[in-house]
Formats: C-alpha cells, sequence, structure tokens
C-alpha cells in the first residue's frame, strides 16, 4: 500500500499542474478520480495524506497546489497594473486596478510595485516607447536625475525625469526627446507629489 502512495502521489501532483495550467484552476477531486481512475473516497483519502506531508496545500474545492507550486509561488509577485500614464500629454491619474501581473521576485525587490503602460513618445530617449509596461517603485521622494511618476495639480499623472530646484521652489519634469519641453511646476502655484520612481521596463521587441 505504501508503495502504491508512493507511485499515485507523482501521478496526482502532475495532473493538477496539467490542469491547472490549461484551465486557470485546479481539478476537484471528482475530476483527479476520474483521470487516475480511483474511487472519490480513495483520492480524498491519498490528498489528504499528501496535504500532510507538505506535498499539497488546499484552501478550497479549486484551490489545490502542488509543492512545486508553492516553490514557484515564492519565487513571482503579484503586481497590480494601474491604469495607464502619458508620456506626452499628460493624462488624468487612474487609480483603478485593471489587473495583475506575476513578475519574479528578482526583477522588483520588495515594498509595493505596480506597473503603468506608457503612452507617447516623450521618454524614447530612455528607452520607453509608446506601449511599454513600466514598473514603478512606489515612494514619495526621488534623487535628481531619477525617471519618476508626477502627480501634478491632483489629478494629472506623467512620467519624467525629475529635477527639484527648491531654492527657486519649482519642479522641471524633463522629457527624454527633444521634441518635448521640459514641464516646470511652480511649486507655490501648483501641487506637486511624486507618487514612484520607475525601476524597469517591458517590451516587445519588434
Amino acid at each position: 500500500m505504501q508503495h502504491q502512495r508512493r507511485e499515485i502521489y507523482p501521478v496526482i501532483q502532475a495532473f493538477i499542474m496539467e490542469y491547472r495550467e490549461k484551465n486557470g484552476v485546479a481539478p476537484t477531486l471528482k475530476e483527479i478520480a476520474a483521470q487516475v481512475g480511483m474511487p472519490y473516497s480513495t483520492v480524498g483519502r491519498y490528498v489528504k495524506r499528501m496535504e500532510t506531508q507538505g506535498l499539497l496545500e488546499r484552501s478550497g474545492v479549486r484551490m489545490l497546489t502542488t509543492e512545486k507550486d508553492q516553490k514557484i509561488a515564492e519565487q513571482f509577485r503579484r503586481i497590480p497594473k494601474v491604469g495607464s500614464i502619458s508620456c506626452g500629454l499628460p493624462l488624468l491619474a487612474e487609480e483603478n486596478i485593471e489587473e495583475y501581473y506575476s513578475l519574479p521576485r528578482c526583477w522588483v525587490g520588495s515594498g509595493n510595485v505596480f506597473v503603468l503602460q506608457a503612452e507617447g513618445k516623450s521618454m524614447i530617449n530612455a528607452g520607453i516607447d509608446n506601449g511599454d509596461y513600466v514598473i514603478v517603485r512606489q515612494q514619495e521622494t526621488a534623487e535628481a536625475g531619477q525617471i519618476v511618476v508626477a502627480l501634478v495639480d491632483g489629478n494629472t499623472a506623467t512620467l519624467k525625469r525629475f529635477y527639484p530646484h527648491l531654492e527657486d521652489r519649482v519642479v522641471e519634469l524633463r522629457p527624454e526627446n527633444d521634441e518635448f519641453d521640459p514641464q516646470i511646476i511652480d511649486l507655490k502655484e501648483r501641487s506637486f507629489a511624486i507618487q514612484g520612481i520607475a525601476i524597469k521596463v517591458l517590451k516587445d521587441i519588434s
């Protein structure tokens, strides 16, 4: 019986992973039983033993995860895509999360991170083209020359290089395209806030 368990465990794990890859969710116990050709109650006992041994985790009908799934999950983070941002004429900031991406932890590190999609051509010399996905680390400060997500006047977001001129109480948002002029924000008259700094760009290869 012990030998049979060791043989069936990898079969169950492989089916769960294959099923999730095709369907986006794990199979039910009934579907596993049909696949391996065993009674529902027998599969239920096997799955329970596999949970005890740390080979599976279960938190619902279709929430079975294998040991390999868990190791993979530890290497990735679920990152929200928060609307789009203009790299030319700024668009209104969009705070609603549109979808989530799983990105390697080694890419994004720790802290709060989100993704924005660039629009326009004002940052092309920095390697940010129209339609690229920009990974942003959320923070309220930046060093001169860093590419920031800036919120201007409380409702307009833009992606530019940040150059503060604190002695004059102005901030320069500089594009990376000679066809565009810098934006000069007078802090005495307008509100300005840094929402994050760009740390990586994801793009299609044409």
